[in-house]
């Protein structure tokens, strides 16, 4: 375990997922890119990002590949948002979600949230961040007792730790299931090589096994765009209004 970072004075910056090819929404994603998607009226990072400002987060880096340009030119400097928006680039082929979030990395500070790019959380940020603290871990992974209902359950949760995560192995008490935000200190992913593809479920794992990646429970289900289904479900949910968050 890391020595213990000083206490948080605002919340960290989010590092928005944002460069996959988003294959399963083909043919709708063949000239743009699944953050601009339109939803409940307007490209679905514009929701993302008028959430985050309203949860207090000042700072956000949108990591992107496929079609990334599409959404630096929509989103700019983010101030119509009320954020700081910068920027990380693939380059010539994809990173991966670990490679991505390891090449950001000087754009990031000390420590960050991780987003999907494709997920809506009801969820209050500052509990999080004070829960990542309070934890002294090296990473925090939010989860849903999710039961099997909304996508297969990938993650056993127990105490505040993650004790088992994993995409692939299935066990009958993976109750619960990546809720879609996390929390890293930077020196996790420097340890990562730099200019190589990986996944972040591989660090999260690592994480896991060294007993070093706490939890942080959602009562609230997720929202998320990757799917057909989830793109309609999400279409409903968000052209019902704001909803209030706990």
């Amino acid at each position: 375990m890391m020595l213990p970072l000083p206490p948080l004075p605002f919340l960290p910056p989010v590092a928005i997922l944002a460069g996959g090819l988003a294959s399963r929404l083909r043919p709708l994603t063949e000239t743009i890119p699944k953050a601009l998607l339109e939803v409940a009226g307007e490209p679905f990072i514009a929701h993302q990002l008028r959430w985050l400002a309203r949860e207090g987060v000042t700072e956000v880096v949108l990591c992107l590949g496929y079609l990334g340009g599409q959404v630096v030119a929509f989103v700019g400097d983010g101030g119509r948002f009320g954020l700081r928006v910068r920027y990380s680039h693939d380059g010539d082929r994809l990173m991966g979600t670990g490679g991505a979030l390891r090449r950001a990395l000087p754009l990031l500070g000390e420590r960050f949230f991780i987003l999907y790019g494709d997920s809506y959380l009801d969820i209050a940020f500052a509990p999080v961040a004070a829960a990542f603290e309070a934890s002294g871990l090296d990473g925090l992974m939010t989860v849903y007792g999710n039961e099997g209902r909304y996508d297969t359950s990938n993650v056993v949760f127990s105490e505040g730790r993650i004790v088992c995560y994993s995409k692939k192995l299935r066990r009958p008490d993976m109750r619960y299931i990546d809720y879609g935000l996390g929390l890293l200190r930077a020196e996790v992913l420097a340890a990562w090589p730099d200019g190589e593809p990986f996944d972040l479920a591989d660090v999260y794992s690592g994480l896991v096994d060294a007993g070093l990646l706490a939890g942080y429970e959602s009562t609230r289900r997720f929202h998320e765009i990757g799917s057909p289904e989830g793109l309609a479900e999400t279409e409903a949910y968000l052209s019902s209004g704001p909803v209030a968050i706990d």
